[in-house]
């Protein structure tokens, strides 16, 4: 939101990007390791553990295509600019993580429990391979929680705070999916840990199924913080509130009438602001006063990318009526 923040989310741009570079070549070695444990062992849990490092390398592939897509300059045919691509991506790897893992980790899962008991066969390849899974892994969601961590610490907000208002699905997207992943392994762990006790392949078919139902879950939380952005979601409540203060206090405002936002991408907001200016103004005077308003804010607000000032009477019962309908009150009440 100032100036400090602005060279902050720059940085942040290329961890970004390193994040998921460093969680797209974890999943890659891993879930060729899990693949060959799970032919090896016949282990179902095993298996879609595989198809579950499959779907997050599929995951990162498409998050780097949001960072690189959303980076374009704005055109004729988008004037705002491209950076909701970064939500569209970041949607359709949601979508990837329940098909291409959560419904293979269940049709797994029930195959086992219900199907035909298989042999398992070489424990120890197993346990070999989740434990070296979960030192890949853990590197991978420490860089996660480390990005995390500083970026909340910018914004001076708690951790799991800036997971639920961030406007950057990536580096969230990488951390939900890596902790996913982390709980998976302990769950394989257990599958064909009980399995090898036991000596019932049933506990192999419910480690699978709660794999599958943890990767469910995990698209569905990302799923829908992606929907929410895509349809535009209104800007921090924290750089509104600022914003509307800043507004109140100039001088040539008598009153801010009404005031949208809505995020444009990652650190990129739209602010159209409604205001009833001093009517002593002239045309002149009220032409120069938005340039200078426009000005002021963009230099305090690193974060506007656009920027709509409209003189508005505050007594105009149709703005009041359409506001009331909003907020349930006038903002200058």
């Amino acid at each position: 939101m100032t100036d400090d923040q602005g060279s902050d989310d720059q940085g942040s741009g290329g961890e970004s990007t390193l994040t998921v570079i460093i969680a797209g070549a974890a999943n890659a070695l891993i879930g060729v390791l899990k693949l060959v444990a799970g032919l090896l062992t016949g282990s179902a849990a095993m298996l879609a553990e595989a198809a579950h490092s499959v779907a997050d390398t599929a995951t990162e592939g498409l998050l780097l295509t949001a960072l690189r897509r959303s980076a374009r300059a704005p055109d004729r045919r988008h004037s705002f600019g491209y950076d909701k691509e970064r939500y569209f991506w970041a949607l359709i790897a949601a979508v990837s993580i329940f098909v291409s893992g959560g419904v293979f980790a269940i049709y797994e899962g029930i195959r086992s429990i219900v199907g035909e008991e298989a042999e398992q066969t070489l424990a120890w390849v197993a346990y070999a391979v989740l434990g070296v899974s979960f030192l890949l892994e853990g590197t991978s969601w420490m860089q996660a929680v480390r990005q995390v961590r500083r970026e909340a610490a910018a914004e001076r907000v708690t951790f799991f705070g800036w997971l639920r208002g961030t406007d950057d699905p990536t580096v969230k997207t990488v951390f939900f999916e890596d902790s996913a992943a982390l709980i998976g392994l302990v769950l394989a762990f257990a599958g064909v840990g009980l399995h090898q006790l036991t000596g019932n392949g049933i506990w192999d078919g419910i480690a699978s199924l709660l794999i599958g139902l943890l990767l469910t879950a995990v698209a569905y939380i990302l799923g829908g913080t992606n929907k929410g952005l895509l349809i535009g979601r209104q800007a921090d409540v924290r750089l509104v509130a600022a914003i509307r203060r800043e507004l109140a206090a100039r001088p040539e405002v008598e009153a801010v009438v009404d005031l949208l936002t809505m995020m444009l991408g990652t650190d990129s907001v739209l602010l159209c602001a409604r205001l009833d200016f001093d009517g002593r103004l002239g045309a002149d005077d009220l032409e120069r006063a938005c340039v200078t308003i426009d000005a002021a804010l963009r230099e305090q607000f690193t974060d506007l990318a656009e920027i709509f000032l409209e003189p508005v009477p505050r007594t105009d019962p149709t703005m009041r009526a359409r506001v009331l309908d909003r907020y349930g009150r006038t903002l200058d009440a």
